[in-house]
């Protein structure tokens, strides 16, 4: 019997790329049912992309300055997605709000994480926030993206205490270790879902 292909990861970066780090990792294990197929990045010169290099994996800048509107750019990128005919798009730190033609062009298979526990602070200073509201804990969320910001539905959250003398840092240094490891897992689980679908 054939084993089932790998689903197909393209993932979307601005910056240093750690989460894009955990995906290649994953990835590494032949039993991990994604493969990272294609990193595109609206900046250049940004760390994540040499982390790609050093996996090998092809990579390409498409940066947002040199595009007149929003939707222009939305436009050129999904062209580029398309290319590397993903299952799913990951995106990993990508700094852009996206349009309402490229979420819908990508629905069930575009992936955000947030730092934060969803519904609770949307947007950004996630960290602060929670500290601020003399929140318990705190945590990440991993949930597939619509139209609205950091609302879409949640496919796996990880939950980390808030400490005694908390700063955002040392709170965001602890989610962050969080975030790598329920990113890869989320989209396992997506990979899997799709892997049956297609079998059945």
């Amino acid at each position: 019997m054939r084993a089932a292909a790998r689903c197909r990861l393209v993932v979307l970066i601005s910056g240093s790329g750690s989460n894009l780090q955990a995906f290649i990792d994953a990835s590494a294990d032949s039993a991990y049912p994604c493969e990272v197929v294609a990193v595109i990045s609206n900046r250049a010169g940004v760390f994540g992309l040499e982390r790609a290099a050093r996996a090998g994996i092809p990579a390409e800048v498409l940066e947002h300055t040199t595009f007149a509107t929003r939707e222009d750019f939305d436009t050129a990128l999904a062209a580029r997605v398309d290319a590397w005919a993903p299952d799913l798009v990951i995106l990993a730190g990508f700094m852009r709000i996206l349009t309402p033609g490229f979420v819908a062009r990508y629905a069930g298979r575009l992936l955000n994480i947030h730092p934060s526990l969803l519904p609770k602070y949307p947007g950004l200073h996630t960290h602060q926030r929670a500290i601020d509201a003399g929140d318990a804990e705190a945590g990440a969320t991993v949930h597939l993206v619509t139209e609205e910001l950091d609302g879409g539905p949640v496919i796996l959250q990880a939950r980390v205490p808030v400490l005694p003398g908390d700063s955002a840092e040392t709170l965001a240094s602890r989610v962050l270790v969080q975030e790598h490891r329920i990113y890869p897992e989320a989209a396992r689980q997506l990979a899997l879902q799709r892997i049956a679908g297609v079998a059945e």
